[in-house]
């Protein structure tokens, strides 16, 4: 059996450079079953002009990509941020099998806030879920970028 071991230091080097290019400050790693990171990604969604260049959409299709497949049985993402409802559909179309994620996302989470994804009788696929990981860092990133954006 593989020791546990967190990929959030990870996912939060990449909000640090998502932060950095003007993006919202939110990182994605996918991590495949043997423990290796395969995809990683911060928020692009300015740089690309495309509302849907989340960290965590970016970091699934990298993944799928180098799998070879829609499916990314027997992996986990890591995100900073609650996921929205659309990037939690797109883990259950995925069949990512952990979720892991640092601060709660009480306006536009999509997990255990707003749409509650994985609850839904639609759910294509249901993720263990595990938050809370980091998620005092996590949050003080998103809120140092946005009192800086107010100020």
């Amino acid at each position: 059996m593989t020791q546990f071991r967190s990929h959030m230091e990870d996912a939060l080097a990449e909000a640090r450079a998502a932060g950095a290019r003007g993006e919202v400050p939110v990182g994605a790693v996918v991590v495949d079953a043997a423990g290796r990171v395969v995809a990683r990604s911060g928020n692009r969604t300015r740089e690309l002009a495309d509302p849907t260049a989340h960290a965590e959409m970016l970091a699934i299709r990298a993944a799928c990509a180098a799998a070879g497949s829609e499916r990314l049985t027997g992996h986990a993402l890591y995100v900073t941020l609650e996921p929205c409802a659309m990037c939690a559909a797109a883990m259950a179309a995925a069949r990512i099998a952990r979720l892991y994620y640092g601060a709660a996302d009480p306006k536009s989470g999509g997990v255990a806030h707003g749409a509650r994804v994985f609850r839904h009788p639609q759910a294509h696929h249901v993720p263990e879920v595990y938050d809370g990981l980091c998620a005092e860092d996590a949050a003080a990133l998103l809120r140092d970028f946005f009192a800086g954006k107010r100020n």
